[in-house]
């Protein structure tokens, strides 16, 4: 038997073993932890074993059929990892996310390719964010697969998640790459008497109650945009400043819109500051006054159509500084950010940035919303009127 026939042969075996751990989800809740430790097992022969032998095949194949194989085999690979019955996430060394298959998107109830390119740890409760981090880096150091206990920064069902850390080096890439394997802890008093029937889960109420108040936000935004339209008035300003009012308060403690300047060689500006009952006054005329080219965050934004979201913004300097010289988002004890370019489509050109702040003990954004937060950004430049050819 050839190489690449055993190669095949263990992925057919691979693929049989991850089919009989998708059945055992159905298994009583005190049989899970031997499920989830048989789960991870299978993740780290597909470190150890199935990834080393696939680059072995990957650099002997030269020919054009070799080429194809190595496609088909990447393929399945790919099918596999996001068949797996547990939440798996491949991060970089900064914990950003590369790839999620689709256990963790309904986990972090979030899309595959809205979290790709972000940061984990915006998902997840501050106190854990740092240590994650840390052992992220650790790992993609070499120093040896570890885990941790983490939570969500939503308030939800699952509780306290394990996560658990191997290095891999994908084909082709420079740089390790870090697997995370996220379990569930067993839910409280579900270690009942041996033999004695599972309840059956009903609706996390906590999540469907989230995902209302965000359809509730983004059919509120258009409705707005459309009334804003049949009238008179109907400049940039007046589409920023209805859009605003729908967010602040509800959605966000601040609300900043910036529009990007029509001629290339000009400046953008800042339409909309609106903060906090407490900030009327001194610190809202200080951002409203505030140069958008000061603010790196909103550059990115409008120059680069780059998206932030943030938990405890690691850069204090990311918003700029007010007229006192004091940092933003340090006056305003900003705990989670969020800012979007505001363009109706990846290929459009940018027509301004929305950002938000969320301040004190309120909740960090999580990905659903910076998701929702998108849409809504994509709704505002579609109500945008669009600038006059010459202008």
């Amino acid at each position: 038997m050839t190489g690449a026939q055993e190669f095949g042969a263990e992925l057919t075996d691979f693929r049989r073993r991850v089919e009989e751990l998708r059945t055992a989800r159905a298994a009583p809740a005190q049989e899970r932890p031997s499920v989830l430790d048989a789960a991870l097992f299978e993740l780290q022969h597909v470190v150890d074993v199935l990834v080393p032998r696939y680059e072995e095949l990957a650099a002997a194949a030269r020919a054009p059929d070799g080429a194809r194989s190595d496609a088909r085999e990447q393929q399945l690979l790919r099918a596999l990892f996001q068949g797996l019955p547990v939440a798996a996430v491949l991060l970089d060394r900064e914990a950003v996310v590369r790839r999620m298959n689709d256990a963790a998107t309904r986990l972090f109830n979030t899309r595959a390719g809205y979290a790709t390119g972000r940061p984990l740890t915006s998902s997840l409760r501050r106190d854990g964010q740092a240590a994650l981090r840390s052992q992220v880096a650790a790992v993609a150091r070499g120093e040896g697969g570890r885990s941790l206990t983490v939570r969500l920064s939503q308030p939800a069902a699952e509780g306290e998640l394990r996560v658990t850390l191997a290095v891999l080096q994908p084909p082709g890439e420079p740089h390790p790459a870090v697997l995370a394997v996220f379990q569930p802890g067993v839910p409280a008093g579900a270690s009942g008497a041996q033999g004695a029937r599972e309840p059956r889960p009903g609706p996390d109420l906590a999540e469907v109650t989230r995902h209302a108040e965000l359809l509730d936000l983004v059919d509120d935004m258009t409705a707005a945009l459309l009334e804003g339209a049949s009238s008179a008035d109907g400049g940039p300003e007046t589409v920023l400043a209805r859009a605003a009012e729908v967010l602040h308060g509800r959605f966000a403690d601040w609300v900043i819109a910036d529009l990007a300047p029509e001629d290339p060689a000009g400046a953008p500006r800042r339409v909309v500051a609106l903060g906090p009952p407490e900030a009327v006054g001194d610190r809202t005329a200080s951002l409203a006054e505030q140069d958008p080219a000061d603010c790196p965050l909103v550059l990115d934004a409008l120059e680069d159509g780059v998206s932030a979201l943030w938990a405890s913004p690691p850069d204090a300097e990311a918003f700029g500084r007010d007229a006192a010289g004091a940092p933003v988002l340090v006056r305003e004890e900003v705990t989670s950010l969020l800012c979007v370019p505001l363009r109706t489509s990846p290929t459009d050109p940018v027509r301004g940035a929305l950002t938000l702040f969320r301040a004190g003990a309120r909740t960090a954004f999580a990905m659903a919303e910076a998701g929702a937060a998108d849409r809504v950004g994509r709704h505002i430049a579609l109500a945008l009127p669009r600038p006059r050819p010459g202008s």
